[in-house]
């Protein structure tokens, strides 16, 4: 979000920007879902509703997660909030006290070590390296429960490098929990209709149905039916869990909008070819993005299987000189240039707990995708060792 107030300001000022900060689909929401929103208007769904969620809205989750994931779930284990991070967040809140540790996975997503903290508990910061592919191993896993642990969470596809955990890898992560029955898995799976290459995403859940009982599954419909701003996201787990979680609804939010619940409704038991077309058009620009870094000395990246983003290596940048005099030392100074220089907006791997990369979105059309490296091209070239 500060990325793109950045980017708004630099654009207010009259620059032009290439944005590839942005962490969301840039198209529209599919027409008929659109028209279940105006239908629920129009039909009088603008009062509150039960916190948790409306019946429509759990029951249709319900059905999502049999017919796509192989899960069964009943409506009392299923919140509604204000987006998955709503979910996240409240989780969080309902289930650690001061001291408690929760193990997350670098490069994470930013907000994951703030919600930890946010409730005077600690996130424990595990390192996974370009060369683990940025992913979790059983090993390391297990290296960092201590007796203070009581989460780990798991986001496959990931924000930000795309890794996408195989069925091999979450069984060995699920062995490691089995043996330690006080730390629950958190499994966020925001990205998973956006796999390429033949790539399957794969739940903990449909491997270890015997963890169910300290499983959070956390998804939402902003990226794949591009509804980041009706602020939907659900989260399926045990039915005291998700009694805390609606609680703690109650007395914030009270409960997510009426009309954009009545809207997903729509999304998820409606036609479905608007998320392969989504996912076909993101296979397609991240072929081509992976192509354009090939091509620029210095810019190196691992091949993302999923999600909207590629985790570029900027390390053999470092040390060079721009035009303007200053010396890359960081991947914050490449951001930096790269907005400066190139006119191109990019986020820090500092940011998701991994210096020496660039977060790159390719969330955008091919026209920008194509511009923008371009640019970033010619800067590169202009600068000195």
């Amino acid at each position: 979000m500060a990325a793109k107030a950045k980017v708004d300001a630099l654009r207010a000022q009259g620059r032009k920007v290439i944005d590839f900060t942005i962490g969301e689909p840039d198209f529209d929401t599919a027409p008929h879902i659109i028209e279940g929103g105006i239908n629920a208007l129009k039909s009088g769904q603008t009062r509150y509703t039960a916190s948790a969620g409306t019946p429509a809205l759990r029951a249709a989750i319900a059905r999502k997660l049999e017919r796509e994931n192989q899960l069964s779930f009943r409506a009392e284990e299923i919140v509604v909030g204000c987006g998955a991070k709503h979910i996240i967040y409240n989780a969080f809140a309902a289930s650690l006290n001061e001291g408690d540790e929760v193990i997350v996975p670098a490069p994470f997503w930013v907000s994951y070590p703030d919600m930890v903290a946010l409730q005077a508990a600690k996130p424990v910061i595990v390192a996974c390296s370009e060369e683990s592919g940025f992913k979790l191993s059983a090993d390391v896993l297990a290296k960092a429960i201590t007796p203070r642990a009581r989460w780990v969470i798991l986001n496959t596809p990931n924000n930000p490098t795309g890794a996408v955990y195989t069925r091999e890898e979450l069984e060995a992560i699920c062995d490691v929990l089995r043996a330690y029955p006080q730390v629950w898995l958190m499994t966020d799976e925001i990205y998973e209709h956006f796999v390429y290459n033949g790539v399957t995403h794969v739940s903990p859940l449909q491997i270890a149905p015997d963890l169910r009982e300290r499983t959070l599954l956390v998804n939402g419909l902003s990226k794949a039916y591009a509804f980041t701003g009706w602020r939907i996201g659900y989260g399926a787990g045990p039915v005291e869990l998700v009694k805390r979680i609606n609680l703690l609804l109650t007395q914030s939010t009270t409960c997510a909008s009426a009309m954009s619940q009545a809207a997903a409704v729509v999304a998820l038991d409606g036609p479905q070819e608007c998320v392969a077309e989504a996912a076909h058009l993101f296979e397609s620009r991240r072929n081509r993005v992976m192509e354009l870094i090939a091509k620029i000395p210095g810019l190196s990246c691992m091949q993302p299987d999923g999600a909207f983003y590629v985790f570029v290596n900027v390390q053999k940048l470092l040390g060079l000189k721009t035009v303007a005099g200053n010396v890359l030392q960081s991947d914050v100074d490449v951001m930096n240039f790269f907005i400066e220089q190139a006119g191109v907006a990019v986020i820090d791997g500092t940011s998701y707990g991994c210096p020496g990369f660039l977060r790159m979105s390719f969330a955008t059309s091919m026209e920008e995708i194509e511009a923008g490296y371009a640019a970033i091209a010619q800067a590169v070239a202009a600068c000195k060792a």
